[in-house]
């Protein structure tokens, strides 16, 4: 995959957590910090890293830098994205599914910032599993990497998009129709 030139990007960054480590010297304690960070510009590109370093400004500074050159494209499909997805990283599963306009973000935690940073405005998502922050905030980038779109699928396939059924539509019933006879062709499909 060709990388991502993050300088041509406007991104914005957030820190998503933060965690103290400690490590037992003969001489005493050495502290140490590390940042799980997230960048994207809002219109399909988001990359995350840790940074680990004395400071808390140093570690957010390494994660961004590091971020930066792990970015990813992200397919959207208008505001959600094009299919829903289940992925595992570590002990961690996140679920990702297309939302309808106006539903917005429905997710917690990391999973919450890098849809909001890739630029995904409405879909439902769920944190199965453990809910440690690195372990989701990677199998939620896991996800967004693995989509594809419409077009994508059809030409693995070596069929035409028109030919492929992209998203179901919505059999109208009659104006006239009882509500016991949309049960029975609702069972019938």
């Amino acid at each position: 995959m060709r990388r991502i030139d993050a300088s041509s990007l406007e991104l914005e960054e957030r820190v998503i957590k933060t965690n103290k480590c400690q490590k037992t010297h003969k001489g005493g304690r050495t502290l140490s910090w590390n940042a799980l960070v997230v960048v994207g510009d809002g219109r399909g590109h988001v990359g995350a890293a840790i940074g680990k370093a004395r400071g808390i400004p140093d570690a957010i500074r390494k994660a961004s830098e590091a971020a930066k050159k792990g970015i990813i494209r992200v397919p959207l499909d208008g505001t959600t994205i094009p299919h829903a997805i289940v992925v595992t990283a570590g002990a961690s599963r996140v679920l990702l599914k297309p939302a309808a306009p106006g539903t917005g973000v429905v997710a917690g935690g990391s999973v919450r910032a890098i849809l909001e940073a890739a630029g995904v405005r409405d879909v439902l998502a769920k944190s199965l599993g453990s809910s440690n922050a690195i372990n989701a905030a990677w199998a939620t980038l896991k996800a967004l990497q693995s989509l594809r779109t419409p077009e994508q699928v059809a030409a693995l396939r070596g069929v035409g998009v028109e030919q492929m059924s992209v998203r179901r539509q919505a059999v109208p019933t009659p104006v006239g129709a009882s509500s016991a006879g949309s049960e029975e062709s609702d069972g019938q499909r």
